[in-house]
């Protein structure tokens, strides 16, 4: 082969007059930029093709059901000395099924500078956006609130200016402006909260060296105070609004899933149970495309086999790849995966194959090779568990204080509406399988137990728990404590006494715990409680299934922090009355 002819295309229409580059790195990039330039062209050329054949719609699969992909073209590559090399040689074009495929170590390797990067999706830019207006509203309301409440009337328009800089600058330096905080758990806020204590005690250091800018300590302490709340605030406020977007589907970023089939229909059955996520899948790569029966079951397209997950991810415009762990050679395989989508800016993930374990409770150890991710044991005694103690007889002894009027009228409305008892008892199991009697406004006629087999063919529970929607038992006053289960508020005499906690698994009846096996054995590690998480999940529109898998998941991963959580929903699921009746 002459030397002409060993060039790549792009070069070889050079003027000999030009020289060669000055610098070597120049050529690598002016190579890097033409080969990009022509795998454009080559690609707009295979869509043309593939449009002439019908198989540019995206509906159109092969005749083994698995959608056609092409290879990933070749990129310039450095020798040792630094000069350009040749252009590596286009990939044949193959569909994602066929068999005797090479591995993915055969594919060429993305170059981090020359590979097409995917956008920021323009919703994730308007969500921070959002949020950099409403902290640095926070952070200019709070700095004129501080200065008014300290008497300071040297704070002007420089100061406030000043205060929304400094307060921006700490929340990004404290995490709080991380995507992957956006929309699940509590490290959001907590990240505010560590930049409120950063600036606090800058703030502090500030007037001790006496070079703060104001009269005192007391106006910058009370903005820094007003503004943790303000934001606080306004990022509850922006999560819900992000969370009523990914509800609707929108808001989300597309991921493919990659590894062994079993596991990957738990996970897309798991993520899309959690529409709040903001992981829309959108297809899965399996070791044998042909025979995914149970991914298209649930809906998941099977796109291709392992070794062309990069053209995959291309095609399908994912945003993110997500590894099942469980996979033969996963290790390998997602160290390779991750090597090829360098300088794409698509998110590799890694599925771990743990559920229903908290994210606080799992902790990152390093080895010279590899991480192990330690997880931490369940706390049920010790500071803990006596700060839930101490919280929940507090609360309730404050809310029957407080709520004694709205006691005495509800309890003189039960009574007029028969004549029978105010309050109901029945038999509970608590922690450690001890029984107690749980009170509750009588919401249905006296000797209503009695009629439960008579009606048990209306029954419309979860197999379990009898229940009925339009329940003839119920009376008039009960409908409505009901509604807004307010007949539940008896049982904060069960939290002051120690028999429940306000927050726990549901009260179990002694006849469900007969047929507990060894998980629903650990409801009974905790104190039933007056709300949960089947509280405000759905109540009994819930399966029975589900109401295990909510009790057990609260049992294992409770903190002090979930149970304001859980509060602070219990009062929206009352107000909205779903799954009351």
């Amino acid at each position: 082969m002459s030397a002409p002819e060993a060039l790549p295309p792009h070069r070889r229409d050079r003027d000999p007059l030009d020289g060669p580059p000055s610098d070597p790195a120049d050529g690598v990039v002016r190579d890097a930029r033409a080969a990009r330039a022509a795998e454009r062209a080559r690609a707009t050329a295979a869509a043309a093709e593939a449009a002439a054949h019908g198989l540019g719609s995206p509906g159109a699969l092969d005749a083994d059901g698995v959608r056609p992909v092409v290879g990933l073209p070749g990129v310039p590559r450095a020798l040792s000395g630094g000069g350009p090399a040749h252009a590596a040689a286009e990939l044949p074009r193959r569909r994602a099924g066929d068999s005797g495929r090479g591995s993915l170590a055969d594919l060429p390797m993305y170059d981090p500078l020359a590979a097409r990067r995917r956008r920021v999706p323009e919703w994730l830019s308007a969500h921070l956006g959002g949020l950099l207006v409403l902290d640095a509203l926070s952070a200019a309301g709070a700095t004129v609130l501080g200065a008014h409440l300290a008497g300071d009337g040297s704070v002007g328009a420089r100061h406030v200016a000043g205060a929304v800089v400094l307060w921006v600058l700490a929340l990004h330096l404290a995490g709080a402006y991380r995507e992957a905080h956006f929309g699940a758990g509590t490290e959001e806020y907590r990240r505010v909260l560590i930049a409120a204590t950063g600036l606090t005690a800058a703030v502090a250091v500030a007037d001790a060296l006496d070079l703060a800018a104001t009269q005192g300590p007391v106006a910058p302490v009370l903005a820094v105070g007003a503004a943790t709340g303000a934001t606080l605030l306004g990022r509850r406020v922006a999560r819900a609004r992000l969370h009523a977007g990914r509800r609707r589907g929108l808001m989300s970023k597309r991921v493919v899933l990659v590894g062994r089939e079993a596991a990957l229909v738990d996970i897309a059955t798991r993520l899309r149970r959690d529409a709040t996520s903001g992981w829309s899948v959108v297809g899965a790569c399996v070791p044998d495309p042909t025979g995914a029966g149970g991914l298209a079951r649930i809906g998941v397209p099977v796109l291709g086999g392992l070794d062309f997950v990069p053209a995959v991810l291309d095609q399908a415009r994912a945003d993110a790849v997500m590894v099942a762990s469980a996979s033969d050679g996963a290790a390998s395989y997602l160290r390779q995966l991750a090597w090829r989508l360098e300088g794409t800016g698509i998110e590799v993930l890694l599925a771990p194959g743990l559920v229903e374990v908290a994210v606080d409770r799992l902790e990152v150890r390093p080895t010279i090779s590899f991480p192990v991710v330690q997880i931490m044991e369940p706390s049920y005694r010790g500071l803990r568990r006596l700060a839930k103690t101490v919280l929940d007889r507090s609360a309730a002894l404050a809310g029957l204080v407080v709520l004694a009027p709205v006691l005495l009228v509800i309890a003189v409305l039960v009574r007029r509406e028969d004549g029978g008892p105010v309050l109901y008892r029945q038999a509970r199991v608590g922690r450690y399988g001890r029984t107690f009697d749980v009170l509750k406004f009588r919401s249905m006629g006296v000797g209503a137990d009695a009629q439960v087999e008579r009606l048990a063919e209306d029954d419309e529970g979860n197999g379990v728990l009898f229940k009925m929607r339009i329940d003839p038992r119920v009376t008039r006053v009960g409908r409505v404590l009901r509604r807004f289960s307010l007949d539940e508020l008896p049982q904060l005499v069960n939290v002051l006494r120690g028999d429940m906690s306000l927050v726990g698994p549901r009260p179990a009846l002694p006849g469900e715990v007969a047929t507990y096996g060894p998980d629903m054995q650990r409801r009974l590690l905790v104190r039933p409680g007056v709300t949960g998480l089947w509280q405000v999940s759905g109540r009994s529109d819930l399966s029975w299934a589900e109401t295990v898998e909510l009790d057990v998941r609260y049992v294992d991963n409770w903190s002090v922090g979930r149970d304001l959580s859980i509060l602070a929903r219990t009062a929206r699921a009352v107000v909205a009355g779903s799954g009351a009746y």
